[in-house]
């Protein structure tokens, strides 16, 4: 027997084995989405429980009040997590339990900022080859140089006009009713997720209001957590070979293809860490030269945003509003981001240069790499937080 048909045999073998398993995998993956609602409902109705309502989440949150605190908060615990689809279901959640939209907008920002260390780390695998890792950590950094221009241009525009915050609570309001509706009608899961929550919130009840409603905040983050994470596992089994096939016949078509492209691949996987470190490698490898892999990024960050959407739908109550408002916010900001930024030349090249500039260095000194992501993820993030807050 030829190794030919060897190998035509085991990959026969593969093909069968993975169909066979696709019904279980897809399976799981609707466990792990309604695990997800339901982890969100958690966060929220735990803030409720512990802080007596909105009233008491408004003090809670007082510590807060700074937009800097909030993005440095959101970009920390998203680089420490590697999920910004995790951060910003959880910052749902806590809109949903009484955070300020206004407070919630900058940590949705500062999510965007955290989630682009996973795809650096994955460009330090070519580190031992000069020119593959120079290609690897541009097509890595100017996702970060990008995300970091989105939110010095709009975090201070947000902060004058509030306009993300308007268009999103409007936008809320044509889907569900109204700023202040109870969204029962809008919100299919309810009735499949409230039994659980009831359940676990009858689990606290020997316990006084403020640690039960601590304690399901705990749980439900822990699930969150638990719920991305095996999400994004379970949907690569099925969906990375169709993703790299969308990669090789897209990307290379032009920015809106790219773009595209970008965000059908992460609506798909509900991962822009998975998307982002797929085309790295291909980068590092010449596959795909800057230009194209820059868009694809930027799709992302769009795609992204679905998990969040999601997300909302899982809250209900007065504050529901405010969980979905927050959620569009995320969609409005890096929607903006796209138009307002790539659309100028002189905008877009900004990213390009600064990660070709950038790249450059690392090179000469690997060491200089490793400094950026410690310094730019964790230790600049965690002095300023700690020296504003």
């Amino acid at each position: 027997m030829t190794d030919a048909v060897i190998a035509k045999q085991t990959t026969q073998t593969e093909a069968i084995k993975l169909t066979n398993t696709k019904p279980f995998v897809w399976g799981g993956v609707a466990l792990l989405i309604y695990m997800l609602l339901v982890a969100v409902g958690m966060v929220s109705s735990g803030f409720k429980l512990a802080t007596g309502g909105a009233a008491g989440a408004e003090q809670l949150f007082a510590f807060a009040s700074s937009p800097v605190l909030g993005l440095l908060a959101g970009a920390l615990a998203t680089a420490l997590v590697q999920s910004s689809s995790t951060v910003t279901s959880i910052i749902v959640g806590l809109a949903a339990g009484g955070l300020p939209v206004s407070m919630a907008v900058p940590m949705i920002m500062g999510a965007n900022i955290g989630t682009t260390i996973t795809n650096t780390i994955v460009s330090l695998g070519h580190i031992r080859n000069g020119e593959e890792f120079k290609r690897a950590f541009a097509a890595s950094t100017v996702h970060d140089f990008f995300n970091w221009m989105a939110v010095l241009i709009l975090l201070p525009l947000e902060l004058a006009t509030g306009f993300l915050e308007k268009a999103g609570s409007y936008i809320a309001s044509l889907l569900a009713g109204g700023p202040d509706m109870h969204m029962s009608g809008y919100n299919f899961m309810k009735m499949i997720t409230k039994p659980v929550i009831k359940s676990v919130a009858e689990m606290m009840s020997p316990l006084s209001s403020t640690m039960g409603g601590i304690m399901m905040i705990l749980i439900g983050v822990a699930v969150i957590m638990l719920a991305v994470t095996w999400l994004g596992k379970l949907l690569r089994q099925v969906l990375v070979g169709r993703a790299k096939n969308i990669l090789k016949s897209a990307v290379g078509r032009g920015p809106i293809s790219g773009i595209c492209s970008g965000a059908a691949v992460t609506v798909l996987v509900q991962s822009s860490s998975t998307t982002t470190s797929l085309i790295v490698p291909l980068a590092g490898n010449g596959f795909f030269k800057l230009r194209e892999v820059y868009p694809f990024t930027l799709g992302a960050n769009i795609g992204t945003t679905i998990t969040a959407l999601l997300a909302a739908t899982a809250v209900t109550g007065p504050l529901a509003g405010a969980a979905l408002t927050i959620a569009l916010v995320h969609l409005l900001f890096n929607v903006s981001a796209v138009v307002g930024i790539y659309s100028v030349p002189f905008l877009r090249d900004i990213p390009l240069k600064l990660s070709e500039s950038l790249a450059e260095l690392a090179v000469k000194r690997k060491f200089l790499a490793l400094a950026y992501i410690a310094s730019a993820f964790f230790v600049i993030p965690g002095l300023l937080l700690l020296i504003v807050g």
